[in-house]
């Protein structure tokens, strides 16, 4: 008696009349390759050029495709923050003390309950060995740390990159700062981790390839990926992956329709944050072989309140005038808050001490008075709602504490002098970055899933291409580029070692 699978399932449908209308190309269809190496990676960022680096060393031939003319993706974009602990080497250079638990718990926590526990789990435990991993291939770090919120414009590389130190996580874990940034004045370190991993890729014998289209997967009768069909030169080329496909094509946070489709609170806000690149293309790819996909209407939404930090002594409330946050979250989860919870319309409400002081490109003032009382109707809030708001902060703040929230107490500061000015904090009108985390489901060999949770062979994903370790809120920086070029790693090393 003959067996049923479901990849027999598959090679029976690939035969069926409805298969030319197939999103992938069959390679029965294909009669000549361009070109045959053992892995292709769709995407120059740090997902894609961690999984050739591992891949050309394993002794795997690697082309790695970028479809705009400048290689580095978003990642070349970003602050170049890799969120690492439990006792990395830079930790113990400073003087910082942490667990491989300390850092498990804040992730599982601050994740709630779209962490990924399996994941979440192999990254703590290698994190001391993917941070020396990254210094062997050339990203500099000072041995440096810093107490200044948010992302350092120093050269120093370590620093508290989330919420670890807000009251409800510092309960659960003792607080470490796992913020691991190049150390270079400035806030380009993703340009410096890119300029360091790239060459490496290419000492290790990866080559890259620009101004190429990636248009479908082409796959095997019975599912398997066995390669790409590519607009290159201006001709449509078919190129074959001996051993697998890596897709890290980024996110889709500049496809409009996948947007408001997928992700629309992530559309209203004002700076589609990431390189052009990030049309969706790979987890369109991926799921017209298949694959699944999860957390697609996840992403950062980012109010970047501080720097200054005297300006977190002021109240945030919404359009009931009422606080939602401590002021002292990271800014990914203020923003988070604001753009799914609020209905993206938030102000920061400040007096003469806990202004800005300055014309800020963040904010916009947008009201000015000598009493709260004033500011509330010039701001058309319901009526004392802004009043009581204030004045139950303040009769806490005066005795640094904060029942509602538990701000720490180095930002409790009564409101009191006048003039009081509020800030208009709302994705349309603050700068208010966006980024899409949803992509194609994959396991911790960053295979990709498909609907039968099952790996489709020859297939992988990593970065904002998958479905990984960020989700929203935004738990700390740096957990979107530690966790692309980690299970970028795990995407190349799987893929070298698959059977041809």
């Amino acid at each position: 008696m003959s067996t049923i699978t479901r990849r027999s399932l598959l090679a029976g449908a690939a035969t069926a009349p409805l298969a030319s209308l197939a999103a992938t190309l069959p390679s029965g269809s294909v009669t000549s390759w361009f070109a045959s190496v053992d892995v292709l990676v769709v995407g120059s960022g740090a997902a894609g050029t961690a999984a050739a680096i591992e891949a050309a060393q394993a002794g795997a031939t690697v082309l790695v495709l970028e479809m705009l003319p400048k290689l580095g993706g978003s990642s070349a974009m970003s602050g170049g923050v890799v969120y690492c602990g439990g006792g990395t080497a830079l930790q113990k250079a400073c003087g910082i003390e942490d667990s491989v638990e300390a850092m498990r718990s804040y992730l599982l926590a601050a994740s709630g309950l779209y962490a990924q526990q399996d994941k979440i789990d192999l990254y703590c435990r290698q994190s001391p060995e993917h941070f020396d991993w990254l210094v062997a291939h050339g990203v500099h770090y000072e041995p440096s740390f810093t107490e200044v919120k948010g992302l350092p414009g120093t050269v120093d590389s370590l620093y508290y990159s989330g919420s670890e130190q807000v009251r409800e996580y510092a309960a659960l874990a003792r607080p470490a700062p796992r913020g691991h940034v190049p150390g270079h004045a400035g806030w380009t370190g993703g340009r410096s981790l890119m300029e360091a991993l790239i060459p490496a890729a290419q000492r290790a014998g990866a080559k890259y390839l620009t101004g190429v289209t990636c248009r479908r997967l082409i796959t095997e009768s019975d599912g398997r990926v066995a390669g790409l069909q590519v607009e290159m030169d201006g001709k449509t080329r078919q190129l074959r992956a001996k051993r697998g496909v890596i897709l890290a094509a980024g996110g889709f946070i500049h496809n409009r329709e996948m947007l408001e489709v997928h992700a629309p609170e992530l559309a209203q806000c004002s700076v589609p944050w990431g390189n052009m690149g990030d049309q969706g293309m790979g987890i369109q790819m991926g799921i017209a072989a298949g694959a699944t996909t999860a957390q697609m209407h996840h992403g950062f939404a980012i109010m970047p309140l501080y720097l200054p930090d005297h300006v977190l002594k002021g109240v945030v409330v919404n359009r009931r005038g009422q606080r939602f946050i401590g002021e002292d979250h990271y800014h990914a989860f203020l923003g988070h808050q604001i753009a799914y919870h609020q209905g993206g319309q938030a102000w920061l409400i400040a007096d003469k001490v806990s202004q800005y002081g300055y014309d800020d490109y963040r904010v916009r003032e947008v009201a000015r008075a000598s009493s709260i009382g004033e500011l509330e109707r010039q701001l058309k809030l319901p009526e004392r709602a802004l009043v009581e708001t204030v004045d139950y902060y303040n009769r806490n703040a005066s005795k640094r504490s904060d029942p509602l929230f538990g701000k720490v107490a180095d930002y409790l500061s009564p409101l009191r002098q006048a003039p009081f000015v509020a800030y208009d904090l709302s994705v349309d009108k603050a700068f208010f970055p966006a980024h899409t985390f949803g992509g194609l489901r994959t396991n911790t060999h960053s295979q990709v899933l498909n609907s039968w949770n099952e790996a489709i062979p020859g297939l992988y994903a990593a970065g904002r291409t998958s479905a990984g370790l960020p989700v929203a809120p935004y738990v700390a920086s740096g957990v979107s580029v530690g966790d692309g070029t980690f299970f970028g790693r795990r995407a190349g090393k799987h893929a070298t070692e698959a059977a041809v």
